[in-house]
């Protein structure tokens, strides 16, 4: 694709493929649906060995900036939205080696066994390298996902969880190659929160068994509560102990007074900060070794973990349980919702920590679910569970500092180093100092300001986010979260029939005239409502009085609504009333013309009102109003 740039007193400039577009005036990428795009530059300058561009887009007439280096361009958008396949490499100019302290990047996993998780942490790494577009987010396993997880593995067994990444990663990669990625677009705030806040307690919950020392699990918040309320005679002393010690430690930690960019204590007290969840373990791991060297057993342990690195292998499409096989067809059937709801809420976790994380710089939603699509397929085939954005590890590599996606390849190494030396020292971790590591995470990441928020800003939006929280909770995070959706979306379609509408009696140049204007544009479910709004204040006033239908705010209409505006003339027409349309845009007086052509009588946009109203219509309005009549009987 060549684009060609006109510049004043300048050749003709050409560059294939790749320029970045930004528009000065509100910073966000400028579209174009033309493959060949004529620009006309007015102004360009030399800002190092880039070219700076100012100008207009023919086809918008929209100011724009364009920023050209005559070496390589690094910073790119695609002028005929081909979507990208490989995230662009603008970072590999400032490529710089950063430590990176991933020691505290433990996500806790239950329902699986532990080399899973560990499995699970370093494919993603270097795949998301490749395919992600932010520089901060690590892929890895999360609290969230191994939840979703869990109860298939219970009934399943392990392999179900390597299925499952697979299925998930075709599914996210299969919705990114569609572009499909505006889907994320309609689960709003509330109710992410509440799903989010949900996971949060079911998660810390589902803990609690194991901090007392209770052995068993659970797959729901009121199973968990319910298992330790039936078991807390068995409640273990020592696991109690060190558990609740492990979480006084992490809140002290998390409370030092360290700074990033400080005093040589103040720094050391960020790092000890940063590394709280890693060095609470080791400790664990310390203690228990000590221990069960001189054969005392006061707590459990994590137990054995396979040794060396994952054997390189098609996902399992037939699995083996007990006495049961499951074939691809059953296992499908087990799955059910879930084979779509995993993968949609991966993508919204992943999304929700990239922009969290993005600073301003715009997120391609599309790329995003190429990259963790990519990062589920390929870890299925070294025995992952599935993996999305991590925001324990995206935040511990945020707050290191690091510039490159590139991190992502230390993480990587890290892993891949723990699975081969170090698989007979995490066997000594403490279940007990696990559990609070993760309740203490679960409870930072519980958003209560958000209920205070809601509450001074829109009041209504904390039904979705009380629905979606209470549904989570009592029946499960995927039903809870479509029922959230779909009240969300209830509400929003509430709105829709029922917008803003000024009406008032007005004087306008010297003319009192019933005034209405409608606050937003205007769909089908608004239609019937806006008409009979207005017919109910026409017949408490005098038929004398002219209607003004005011528009400036209407951006788009459709058919229904045009159908009904026509209605609505003919009844103020048949009751000898005045009516104009005033200065409604271009497109929507385009949409009632369209829909009848006499509209264009009625439709104005410049001129004294009063005037318009005192003059003459057409002398055509009583063929019209037959005309219109006719029309209406027979749609």
């Amino acid at each position: 694709m060549i684009i060609e740039f006109e510049l004043t007193g300048a050749a003709p400039v050409k560059s294939a493929a790749w320029i970045c577009v930004e528009s000065i005036t509100t910073g966000t990428a400028v579209p174009s649906r033309n493959p060949c795009l004529l620009i006309t530059a007015r102004t360009y300058s030399t800002l190092g060995n880039t070219r700076l561009l100012s100008g207009v887009m023919t086809r918008y007439s929209q100011p724009l900036i364009l920023c050209i280096s005559e070496k390589k361009i690094y910073e790119c958008l695609v002028l005929n939205k081909r979507k990208r396949t490989f995230a662009s490499p603008h970072w590999l100019h400032h490529l710089k080696l950063h430590h990176k302290d991933d020691c505290g990047n433990y996500d806790g996993r239950q329902g699986s066994l532990g080399y899973y998780g560990l499995y699970s942490s370093f494919m993603g790494c270097f795949v998301y390298l490749v395919f992600g577009s932010c520089k901060d987010v690590t892929v890895g396993p999360t609290a969230i996902m191994a939840l979703m997880v869990q109860k298939y593995v219970n009934s399943m067994g392990e392999d179900i969880a390597v299925l499952v990444c697979f299925l998930s990663g075709a599914v996210i990669t299969f919705m990114g190659i569609l572009h499909l990625g505006f889907l994320v677009d309609f689960i709003s705030m509330p109710v992410i929160c509440g799903f989010s806040n949900a996971a949060a307690i079911i998660i810390a919950t589902s803990q609690l068994g194991t901090l007392l020392g209770i052995k068993g699990r659970s797959d729901s918040f009121i199973d968990a509560i319910s298992h330790v309320v039936k078991h807390i005679n068995e409640t273990q002393l020592w696991d109690t102990v060190l558990g609740v010690c492990s979480m006084v430690l992490l809140i002290f930690f998390k409370k030092l007074p360290g700074k990033k960019q400080g005093t040589l204590f103040e720094k050391f007290m960020w790092l000890i900060s940063l590394a709280r969840n890693a060095i609470v373990v080791m400790v664990g791991i310390l203690i228990a070794y000590e221990l069960y060297s001189h054969d005392l057993k006061p707590f459990q342990i994590t137990g054995n973990i396979t040794e060396g690195l994952p054997p390189f292998s098609l996902p399992p499409f037939t699995i083996v349980n007990g006495n049961h096989t499951y074939t691809f067809t059953e296992i499908v059937g087990e799955l059910s919702s879930s084979i779509v709801s995993i993968p949609f809420i991966a993508i919204l976790e992943s999304i929700a920590i990239a922009k969290a994380f993005a600073k301003g710089k715009t997120l391609d939603a599309n790329q995003e679910m190429l990259a963790v699509g990519l990062c589920n397929i390929c870890g299925s085939f070294v025995r992952s569970m599935p993996v999305t954005g991590s925001f324990t590890r995206t935040a511990i590599n945020n707050s290191s500092g690091v510039k490159t996606p590139f991190g992502g390849i230390i993480t990587g190494i890290l892993v891949l180093l723990a699975c081969h030396l170090l698989t007979s020292t995490i066997k000594y971790i403490p279940k007990a100092t696990l559990a609070a590591v993760i309740m203490i995470a679960m409870f930072y990441m519980f958003e209560t300001h958000v209920f205070v928020l809601l509450w001074r800003t829109k009041k209504i939006d904390l039904v979705p986010l009380i629905v979606t929280l209470l549904c989570c909770l009592a029946i499960s995070l995927e039903y809870g979260m479509i029922i959230g959706i779909a009240v969300n979306l209830i509400l929003l379609l509430y709105f829709a029939a029922r917008p803003g509408l000024l009406i008032e009696e007005r004087i306008v140049d010297g003319l009192t005239v019933l005034f209405v204007s409608p606050k937003q544009s205007l769909s089908f479910p608004a239609a019937e409502y806006l008409r009979e709004r207005v017919m109910s204040w026409c017949d408490k006033r005098p038929r004398s009085l002219p209607v003004v239908i005011e528009g400036r705010h209407v951006l788009r209409i459709d058919a229904t609504v045009a159908k009904n505006l026509a209605l609505l003339l003919s009844d103020l027409i048949t009751r000898n009333q005045k009516i104009i349309f005033w200065n409604w845009c271009e497109d929507t007086r385009r949409t009632l013309i369209s829909y009848d052509s006499s509209f264009e009588t009625y439709c104005k946009s410049s001129g004294s009102i009063a005037r318009i109203f005192t003059g003459k219509f057409s002398s055509k309005i009583s063929g019209f109003i037959f005309f219109l009549k006719k029309k209406l009987v027979y749609n």
